[in-house]
């Protein structure tokens, strides 16, 4: 019928709801992104709730980064929390988040769930956390990455009221490094011709600061207005000050965010708080540590803090002001979710001095069942304090008498708060981080993004290739990724990767990606940007002491593009200044303190590492033998002059676990003596390698040779760095050997009076020091007596070996120096020295001291030595080596079994190495076994009764302490909780392994690999 028509699909109303369309399905369509106005998905139960959470509490931080590496988060439940870290996997040393370790916090969850973790900015690796109470926990993770001491203060007597609810914190700015006015800042970093420079400005910081420079202290602001901080006193006690800023007398004046923050311009600290009532008030807070005037450097730890705060309110006003870009009529903009206060800050580029800010964050969702197409929506709102020149009052009102809990003399200015042209962002904020000392802002976003706004303009920056001035990683074409969407993210203290809470729950790592070119096909320009910006990252991780795992992280992928790893070290030690050189070195002293040369020597160490039972590439080889070297000698001068930190005039030596640990490292390190001096001997009589002894060209060749056989023992003793690591260990096993020989002497004389008293009961014949010392003591003199070498005699040859290279190095470099001197005289003016008391500068010394640099650094990247050395090789062999092997047994040398240094990287011994199942314990060198159940055995060489903590699997059935692994290198050591003084002040010095990086605790069901 003509009258009938057709039902079209398009006639169904379908109960009035929007068209829906998947814009993924769209884009699988069309094979790119489509411009139609069409409704996005909306925001997830979870996201929502989290946004609810943001808005009806300031503080209600969940995840959070140590500088030490630590990835704390709150568990599901919020009783607990669940700790992880990265780590090189020790299969294959590849990078990844490791599985989550649950720590229980306490037994008290009276105050209800944990609402809020921030970590300290210092060293002391310290965690607050926080209930929805507001009772405050301090934990510290000092020694493992993953398990906490005792509490250093506990929430028990803290009040269970809603209005002590923590609204906002902040932990101190720990005291600057540089003249006590700021913290140098590594960057950017800038071309010049084909290197590159860094430019290096002060970032300056002002009070206050905790009195002990390596602390810090945790301030709280309550939604009834109270301001508390919790500090240590000199005997580290935890105490707290609180000091009331508001008078909370209705549900209008109570706080819902608060921020914190130290003002270097105005010498104070100041406190924004945002009210029920959509009032944003900025308080003045002054703290006094009570210290005598005058008091100038750290006060002596007799002398009790008894600090003050006072505060005075400075300005009052709206948070909630319209304006063109907001929608009055929506709810959700009259909720605030984050509050963030920028101290002023001076450019020194620009010589602009930029105010104080207050920031304000206002997320909009649209709602499910809307009509309209709209999307989420983020108004950042910003307000300038500015203070203004007050008006002239009559001089009657002089006569009136201060304000209660006034600061004292007002500023000289009246401040206001100037509104600012809003930041709308159509993503939901879920962050606001001040990184790089505070000069740049990460803002964080619900899927996944990260955004960096500079801090004075807080324009967008980052955001651009550009090689010829590198501000930061993601400069030199890295990119940093997420997850699609996410609760909350946590910044690495590098800023080279971030950690992200899920909508499932799961805490996933994303580190930054090179998005530019594949390793293979990058440009020498691409490359030379990459090294650069790595090592302007390091330099600053090294000045602010934050851990570098991340940054090694990301350039493991470059670790098959030839001469990275090389590259990258020269850079560091050139743009950091790292000293290599230690010819003209006469104590190991200075070498031992390097620590930026250990950080090299960790790079190398770990670029060359590819997992346990794998073989090390040559540079991996050589830096872990030199870590392991300083190591020892670190351990062995603690345990020596230990006395004088240990109270009651005791030794650590007077221990029996101390005294079994050194023996572990005397037996390595002879080892390590016995198994250089063969490989020397096996070059003396290797024929091929004696030809390239014969001439300059063919000399040129032979570390070509010596990388193709893996055999670093000529550039062991070469390098004056490893070569100054052996002689101190020469020189301590030689201490170790008096010190065990006086013992044993001592112990003899009390066992043989002893026996002559007739009257003493049977099995009392040391009525000195028990057995175990003893026993131990005589472990350690049979490793030093032992020796298949004289180890006086190694050390003659190294001493030997130094000498002639110092002379060359004077012959080679005479001219040099001459050269340099003329052309210093034909322009006298370009390196003249300012000042009456600068020192002389000597531009023939410079020369020669940055040719001897280049030689030592090439030494020790295994790169060739300097033709020159030819003469000083030749002698060491054909002379100085072969009269050393008279006073020793080649053939001894040569059948001796050197397992425990795991060097030797045949595939057959690599087998056996993984067959056997044993790891060599980097505290007390000793190989220990792990089963497949996950239990810790003992093996032969620690079988003593003070091994492994106090007895092993055979010596009674105890149960073996728990593993502690690097999560760098993988190395190993037994975690051993004691309480006597010595060897728990021996292994405070153990926080960190050999390669500077820190160690998490194995669970008792973990296998190693």
């Amino acid at each position: 019928m003509a009258s009938e028509k057709m039902p079209l699909i398009l006639d169904n109303p379908m109960e009035g709801a929007p068209m829906q369309v998947d814009l993924g399905d769209v884009d699988d369509l069309f094979g790119d992104s489509v411009p139609l106005n069409l409704q996005t998905r909306p925001p997830t139960k979870r996201l929502l709730l989290r946004l609810d959470e943001l808005r009806n509490r300031g503080s209600c931080q969940g995840l959070a980064w140590s500088k030490s590496g630590t990835i704390a988060s709150i568990a599901p439940d919020g009783q607990s929390l669940d700790l992880r870290y990265i780590r090189a996997h020790p299969k294959d040393a590849t990078w990844g988040l490791s599985e989550p370790t649950r720590c229980t916090v306490s037994t008290n969850l009276s105050g209800g769930p944990i609402v809020h973790i921030s970590w300290a900015p210092t060293q002391t690796s310290e965690l607050a956390v926080i209930d929805a109470a507001g009772r405050v926990m301090i934990l510290n993770f000092s020694t493992n990455l993953n398990k906490m001491h005792p509490p250093s203060r506990r929430w028990e007597a803290d009040p269970l009221d809603d209005l002590h609810a923590v609204v906002g914190t902040y932990w101190m700015n720990p005291m600057p490094s540089h003249r006590g006015v700021g913290n140098p800042l590594h960057a950017p970093i800038v071309r010049d011709g084909n290197n590159y420079l860094i430019e290096t400005t002060l970032v300056h910081q002002q009070g206050p600061f905790h009195p002990n420079p390596t602390r810090s202290a945790f301030f709280c602001v309550t939604t009834n207005g109270f301001l508390k901080m919790y500090w240590a006193q000199n005997n580290n006690k935890i105490e707290e000050t609180t000091h009331e800023m508001e008078s909370v007398a209705s549900a209008d004046d109570l706080i819902t965010h608060a921020a914190i923050c130290a003002d270097p311009r105005w010498k104070c600290m100041f406190v924004a708080l945002a009210t029920s009532s959509k009032q944003i008030q900025l308080v003045q807070a002054q703290l006094d540590w009570g210290l005598p005037t005058g008091n100038k450097g750290v006060p002596p730890g007799n002398l009790q803090l008894s600090p003050t705060l006072k505060t005075r309110h400075v300005v009052v006003s709206s948070w909630l002001q319209s304006g063109s870009n907001e929608t009055p009529l929506d709810a959700s903009m009259t909720q605030l979710s984050h509050i963030k206060l920028l101290p002023s800050a001076y450019d020194q580029g620009t010589k602009n001095v930029f105010p104080l800010i207050v920031l304000t964050v206002r997320s909009f969702v649209p709602p499910s069942d809307s009509p309209y197409s709209q999307e989420v929506q983020s108004i950042i709102d910003r307000w300038e304090v500015v203070f203004e020149q007050p008006q002239t009052l009559h001089p009657s009102f002089e006569q009136l008498g201060s304000r209660r809990n006034s600061v004292g003399s007002a500023p000289p200015t009246a401040p206001r708060l100037k509104r600012l042209d809003p930041i709308v962002v159509n993503k939901i904020v879920t962050g606001i981080h001040m990184i790089r000392m505070g000069t740049v802002i990460a803002f964080t976003y619900h899927d996944g993004t990260t955004e960096y706004r500079d801090r004075g303009t807080l324009a967008e920056t980052w955001n651009s290739f550009n090689l010829d001035r590198i501000g930061s990683v993601h400069e030199a074409g890295f990119t940093q990724g997420g997850e699609p969407t996410c609760l909350q993210t946590a910044i690495s203290p590098t800023h080279f990767s971030v950690v992200q809470l899920c909508e499932d729950g799961k805490v996933k790592w994303h580190p930054v990606q090179y998005t530019i070119a594949d390793p293979s096909s990058m440009t020498d320009a691409q490359h030379s940007g990459v090294v650069a910006a790595l090592t302007m990252s390091t330099a600053q991780a090294a000045t602010t002491h934050n851990n570098i795992d991340d940054i090694l992280a990301v350039a493991r992928y470059f670790v098959g593009r030839e001469k990275f790893a090389e590259h990258w070290v020269t850079e560091m030690v050139r743009l950091m200044r790292i000293s290599i050189d230690y010819s003209e070195e006469a104590h190991h002293d200075s070498l031992v303190r390097n620590n930026l040369l250990q950080l090299c020597l960790s790079t190398l160490n770990n670029l060359g590492w590819n997992g346990e039972y794998q073989p090390r590439n040559f540079r991996g080889k050589l830096s872990m033998f030199a870590l392991h070297l300083r190591n020892i000698v670190i351990l062995i001068t603690i345990a020596s002059n230990g006395s004088i930190q240990l109270k009651n005039n005791t030794s650590p030596l007077d221990e029996p676990e101390v005294v079994d640990a050194l023996a572990g490292c005397c037996k390595w390190s002879i080892d390590l003596l016995c198994w250089l001096a063969d490989s020397l001997f096996n070059l003396l009589d290797d024929a091929k390698f004696l030809k390239f002894l014969e001439s300059r060209q063919n000399f040129g060749e032979m570390t070509a040779y010596l990388l193709s056989k893996n055999d670093v023992a000529l550039h062991m003793v070469l390098s004056s760095a490893i070569r100054g690591l052996l002689s101190a260990v020469c020189r301590r096993m030689a201490v170790l050997h008096g010190i065990s020989q006086r013992a044993l002497t001592y112990y003899e004389t009390r066992n043989a009076s002893a026996s002559k008293d007739a009257n003493a009961p049977p099995g009392t014949k040391t009525n000195g020091p028990p057995a175990a010392l003893h026993l131990a003591y005589q472990k350690m003199y049979q490793y030093t007596n032992a020796s298949l070498i004289n180890v006086a005699e190694f050390d003659k040859l190294l001493t030997t070996l130094g000498a002639d290279i110092r002379k060359q190095y004077g012959d080679s470099f005479a001219e040099l120096a001459k050269r340099a001197a003329a052309s210093a005289a034909q322009q006298p003016n370009q390196n003249q020295q300012q000042g009456p008391n600068a020192p002389k500068f000597n531009p023939g010394e410079e020369a020669v001291k940055r040719a001897q640099t280049h030689c030592e650094l090439t030494l020790l990247l295994a790169g060739s030595p300097p033709p020159p050395f030819l003469n000083v090789v030749n002698k060491f062999f054909k002379t100085d080596l072969k009269e050393f092997r008279t006073h020793t047994d080649p053939a001894k040398l040569f059948f001796a079994d050197y397992s425990i240094l795991e060097v030797d990287d045949d595939p057959r011994a690599l087998s056996a190495r993984r067959q056997k199942g044993a790891r060599v314990d980097l505290f007390k060198r000793v190989e220990i076994y792990r089963s497949k159940e996950g239990v810790a055995l003992s093996s032969a060489l620690s079988s003593s009764p003070t091994a492994g903590g106090g007895g092993g699997a055979g010596a009674g059935g105890n149960e073996q302490p728990q593993w502690r692994r690097c999560v760098r290198c993988a190395s190993v050591m037994e975690d051993v909780p004691t309480n006597k003084p010595g060897i728990t002040f021996v292994l405070s010095q153990q926080r960190n392994c050999s390669c500077g990086a820190r160690f998490a605790l194995l669970g008792k069901g973990e296998l190693v690999g």
